[in-house]
């Protein structure tokens, strides 16, 4: 009989609600949540009463919750700051970790959390869901197949026209390390390089900017306080690779264009190109590039799928994701979120800031 893995949730708020919790109810026979903590006791209890099996316990601590011998697995929800250290003593405590994006607040604490996975010989992913589209899946699968060529060139697109979250503490730089680079840029920088198989940056140039803090007007979400709104708003990044290929990253919260692109990527290789485009009713449409019969041609991809992950459909990318999650877990595979490729992508947005900060390239140790 197939073992079903015992899972705590540690932290109930938005993205626990909307993809984590509703994602694993849908798969039963491979899961069930025992377990619930926040520091906010109502917000575990009710996600005790709506997601819990038979029994399951609420805590506001998650350190008791660490203590139950019976839990074999636990999401860490929580704001960026905390992911290192409740990850690390849930690692040590004999759990494996999901951990929701980014890995951490920066590269040494994520060091952390891959050291102590590696130690304790317990299996760590991070909350990447692109991966699990669609098309992100058909790129992936023509890139390993070689059918671009060598990728040189490629773009990482973050880009919101105004779309600054307003829930949480997404603007709090101290909780959330910073703004739309850490929490939507690390999404296409992940699926860039995760399409490239390529994880050795050699140098970065970064640009950081706070320049619409003060205006409210046509966000999508509402209006934010300007008090409480201490982070980016956008960024933007030149990566080199030791084998020499170029990645452009692009992100924000609220650019004024009309060219919206969020978590998509444009790969560009020896014998063709991708293109993640963003087409109608917010689809994405997958198109490649080349030569062929003496012409150019373009051939775009029936995916059908959208990059949302609240359609509900068993399809969706949140509930792939925690499929192949307890899966690994149960048949003590790799998880495809890799804890060594999300500390890559954690260094380069490290480097970001810190390349906008001094003004200077920032350049990694051979």
């Amino acid at each position: 009989m197939q073992k079903i893995v015992n899972i705590g949730i540690i932290g109930c708020g938005a993205i626990a609600n909307q993809k984590h919790m509703p994602s694993l109810a849908k798969l039963p026979h491979l899961g069930r949540m025992v377990a619930f903590c926040d520091v906010v006791e109502e917000r575990a209890s009710r996600a005790a009463a709506e997601f819990g099996a038979s029994g399951a316990k609420v805590y506001t601590d998650y350190k008791e919750l660490l203590k139950d011998e019976s839990i074999d697995v636990v999401h860490v929800l929580t704001p960026n700051l905390q992911h290192s250290f409740i990850t690390v003593d849930a690692l040590e405590a004999g759990k494996h970790v999901m951990c929701e994006k980014p890995m951490a607040i920066n590269s040494a604490e994520a060091k952390k959390m891959l050291d102590t996975a590696q130690k304790s010989g317990k299996k760590l992913t991070i909350g990447y869901q692109n991966r699990f589209n669609e098309e992100s899946r058909v790129l992936y699968r023509a890139c390993s197949q070689g059918d671009l060529g060598e990728i040189y060139m490629a773009k990482a697109h973050a880009i919101r026209r105004k779309a600054v979250p307003t829930w949480g503490v997404f603007t709090d730089k101290k909780l959330q390390g910073g703004g739309a680079l850490i929490d939507i840029g690390t999404h296409a920088l992940d699926l860039t390089l995760w399409c490239m198989n390529n994880y050795k940056p050699k140098s970065v140039t970064g640009s950081v900017y706070y320049k619409l803090k003060d205006n409210v007007e046509g966000n999508l979400f509402g209006p934010w306080d300007p008090k409480t709104f201490d982070v980016e708003d956008s960024a933007f990044a030149f990566i080199k690779m030791e084998d020499g290929a170029t990645i452009f990253l692009e992100c924000s919260w609220a650019l004024n264009t009309t060219d919206v692109k969020e978590a998509k990527t444009s790969l560009f290789g020896i014998n063709g190109g991708a293109e993640m485009k963003a087409g109608i009713d917010r689809k994405t449409e997958l198109v490649f590039n080349r030569a062929e019969y003496g012409k150019l041609v373009e051939i775009k991809a029936n995916t059908g799928s959208s990059i949302a992950y609240f359609s509900g459909k068993d399809e969706a990318p949140g509930v792939l994701e925690a499929e192949q999650w307890l899966e690994c877990i149960i048949q003590d595979t790799e998880p495809l979120v890799k804890p060594e490729q999300a500390y890559v992508v954690t260094q380069i947005l490290d480097a970001v800031y810190r390349s906008a900060e001094t003004g200077q390239t920032v350049e990694f140790p051979s």
